[in-house]
């Protein structure tokens, strides 16, 4: 059995991942042998963290049994209550917030301080629980409604979370679907009478929407796709779907060992793409052991 395999060229990690783990990275080399603890997965990839847990790097869920620093906060972001208890227990942070998310920030904080006081609503697009939704909500001290689809916030109207006849603004999480975004910010615009209430934030980040195009073009151009990215990555459940809208014979693994061969047929052309948070190095090793796969009969 023979394949052609090819690894997507836009597949890898974000501007805003890159540089979080570059900053990782450099910390533990400049002190070798120093344990550096990252609040959170500093990505959402096992392969990626297990490599970076070699380096000494640490994942913790809170600073409540964190002592001494320093502590890196990832490109997600924290809410405005984590950087006051660090400040409280003296811990230094490395903040790594990704730019595109920190400017969000302070936009969602400025526009709560706007509608705050006029029964307005900020209305956050994006995945409940996701650390860098939690970080949004905590712009708004907790009073921001978070929406992952039409249907929530259907429902979020017609029981009254949402005055229609009040100020809204919406926002979405920076790696957020465009087209889910767009039609609830559609049903927005037909229901809200006067349209000055309603003020549309497109935050979701340049580097994703542009993503979702090129990766449909590439999943529908190739015979099968293994898609790559971490369980638990937000990112990489969006864009997946998205995949297998395109192309059906398109499989999600996390690591070469989860390739189901029987999957692949003689003379495939497959496409390796994968998340914003999957290393090149892991896509590399993928379409690597397909190539591999060639010789065999």
């Amino acid at each position: 059995m023979k394949l052609s395999v090819e690894i997507d060229g836009k597949s890898g990690f974000c501007g805003g991942v890159i540089r979080a783990i570059g900053q990782a990275e450099s910390y533990l080399k400049e002190n070798p042998g120093t344990t550096l603890f990252s609040l959170g997965a500093i990505v959402h990839n096992e392969e990626e963290l297990a490599r970076l847990s070699q380096k000494g790097l640490k994942t913790i869920n809170s600073l409540a049994n964190v002592s001494e620093g320093p502590v890196l906060v990832r490109a997600h972001g924290e809410p405005p209550g984590t950087y006051q208890l660090a400040r409280e227990k003296g811990i230094n942070i490395i903040d790594c917030t990704c730019p595109v998310v920190l400017q969000l920030q302070q936009r969602i904080r400025s526009s709560y301080a706007d509608v705050s006081g006029k029964g307005g609503k900020i209305i956050i697009f994006g995945r409940i629980g996701h650390a860098e939704v939690l970080g949004l909500v905590g712009q708004t001290g907790g009073d921001a409604l978070v929406v992952e689809n039409i249907d929530m916030i259907k429902k979020a109207v017609e029981e009254g979370q949402v005055n229609i006849a009040a100020p809204i603004e919406i926002f979405s999480q920076t790696t957020g679907s465009p087209g889910v975004f767009a039609d609830i910010c559609k049903y927005l615009r037909e229901i809200v009478a006067d349209e000055s209430l309603l003020h549309v934030h497109n935050t979701i980040c340049s580097q994703v929407s542009s993503r979702h195009s090129q990766l449909m073009e590439f999943a529908a151009s190739h015979d099968v796709i293994i898609f790559v990215s971490g369980k638990y990555s937000s990112n990489g459940s969006v864009l997946f779907q998205l995949c297998k809208s395109v192309n059906k014979r398109s499989y999600r693994i996390s690591s070469e060992d989860e390739i189901d061969f029987s999957c692949l047929r003689d003379g495939d052309s497959v496409g390796v793409c994968g998340a914003t948070s999957t290393p090149k190095w892991l896509l590399e090793k993928i379409a690597s052991v397909l190539g591999r796969f060639k010789t065999v009969s």
